[in-house]
C-alpha cells in the first residue's frame, strides 16, 4: 500500500512533460508484461493490474493539468 501512496505523493512534483514521458514508458512496459504473460505465466500477474491503474492515474493527472 505504501508504494501506491509514494506514487500519489510524487505526482504533484512531476512536470507535465515528465508525466507524458512516464505514460509512454509505462504503456510500453505494460505491453511487454502482457506479451511475457501470454508466453509464460508471470510470477505475479497482479503487477499487470497495478501497472494499468498507475497508467490511469497518470493519464488522469495529465488531463487535469491540461484542462486547468
Amino acid at each position: 500500500m505504501s508504494k501506491k501512496l509514494d506514487f500519489l505523493k510524487s505526482l504533484p512534483s512531476l512536470s507535465q512533460s515528465d508525466i507524458k514521458s512516464k505514460i509512454i514508458e509505462d504503456e510500453l512496459r505494460l505491453k511487454k508484461l502482457q506479451f511475457a504473460h501470454g508466453i509464460t505465466p508471470l510470477e505475479n500477474p497482479m503487477s499487470i493490474r497495478e501497472l494499468r491503474k498507475d497508467i490511469a492515474r497518470l493519464k488522469t493527472e495529465f488531463k487535469k493539468r491540461a484542462t486547468a
